[in-house]
């Protein structure tokens, strides 16, 4: 007598989730079109033992009584009945089994494609139209993407009559089984070129080095991809073309730095200038303009240009143009020069500090022997 949990290889609480995922388990394992001829009683066994567990009442009975209290109630377990539907069963296992699913087609979608684009500042400042060569697929021109030769069209195989799949007949203690594959003479496409085309060899498409216009809108910036649809490689039998990206690579800016949508830039003054204020011209992306520098201006000190940074992505208006200020102090000065500052420092109360000298290496290497010896 058969332990029906032992059976299925599960715990007599098992829930019924359980049974069911143990009993396709060991079904697919045992079914004759798997293992082979040698397992027929063990697969009758396993499906009589999920026929009395899957049901609640039967499953109550056998716990009850065993497997005499459910044959004893009317109950026959195993495939005692009918085999005629074995496509249904064999569906349950394998999914469609015989079932014809029709020719495949050979049209298929070309592949996407990626290519980089070096882009200035200005372009990206305010948005630029570039050319990119790529490497792709373009349908061919002589058959239009048929495959075949100028004339000629696909011919209806042969072998499946133009199913795409041909069915064999197994014979198992369940019965005839029929299952469905691939027809190996057309590839299970259903029709067979017979006189492929001489420019594409039977592809439908070529390969080609094409050049492409990009759109590259103001704001984009390293690592943003531009996507072109229906602009990459295109399909193999006259299938749709994939898509095209454009990856972006900003080149950086002798003068100009980018943070966001914001520019930075120096702007170097004079000494004099910076305390007396003044106004200097200053290239910009949007040509010359004239940026004041207030009087008393410190080094460090920023004048910001409104508008005049990088075009938002995908928003309106610009980021702003941040000058900053860059005091040079003379650093050869004449004796009149020097005459004039010293002038100007005693003016201003600032002539107090004792003058800097110039020690010769010399001097600096003695000093430093006298700090060590004491």
């Amino acid at each position: 007598m058969s332990d029906y949990y032992e059976v299925l290889g599960v715990s007599r609480q098992a829930s019924a989730q359980e049974i069911k995922k143990a009993y396709h388990k060991k079904a697919r394992q045992l079914h004759p079109d798997v293992a082979g001829p040698g397992h027929e009683e063990e697969f009758k066994a396993v499906t009589a033992a999920y026929d009395v567990l899957s049901d609640a009442e039967k499953r109550r009975m056998y716990d009850l009584g065993g497997e005499d209290a459910v044959r004893g109630n009317g109950y026959a377990g195993g495939f005692g009945g009918d085999f005629t539907d074995l496509g249904g069963i064999f569906n349950a296992f394998f999914g469609s089994g015989a079932a014809s699913r029709g020719p495949a087609s050979r049209s298929r979608r070309g592949q996407d494609s990626i290519v980089a684009l070096e882009v200035e500042l200005a372009d990206v400042a305010f948005g630029a139209t570039k050319t990119v060569t790529v490497d792709t697929y373009v349908t061919c021109t002589t058959c239009q993407g048929t495959c075949c030769a100028p004339g000629t069209s696909p011919v209806t195989c042969s072998e499946c009559n133009g199913q795409g799949s041909v069915q064999h007949m197994q014979r198992s203690f369940l019965g005839n089984v029929v299952t469905s594959s691939p027809c190996r003479a057309c590839q299970g496409f259903g029709t067979v070129i017979a006189s492929p085309c001489p420019d594409c060899a039977g592809e439908g498409r070529q390969h080609v080095r094409a050049d492409v216009e990009v759109n590259v809108p103001a704001g984009v910036s390293t690592g943003t991809r531009i996507r072109m649809s229906g602009r990459g490689a295109a399909g193999p039998a006259g299938g749709p073309s994939g898509d095209l990206y454009v990856e972006i690579h900003e080149l950086a800016d002798e003068a100009l730095t980018r943070e966001g949508d914001d520019l930075y830039t120096e702007l170097r003054v004079p000494m004099t200038a910076a305390a007396l204020g003044a106004s200097f011209p200053l290239t910009t992306l949007d040509g010359e303009r004239t940026v004041s520098v207030k009087a008393g201006s410190q080094g460090g000190d920023e004048v910001v240009l409104s508008g005049l940074g990088v075009g938002r992505l995908r928003r309106p208006g610009r980021g702003d143009l941040h000058v900053q200020i860059v005091v040079e102090t003379p650093t050869r000065l004449d004796d009149r020069q020097t005459a004039l500052l010293q002038e100007l420092a005693a003016l201003r109360g600032e002539d107090g500090f004792a003058p800097a000298r110039e020690e010769s290496l010399l001097g600096r290497l003695r000093e430093k022997s006298r700090s060590k010896r004491r």
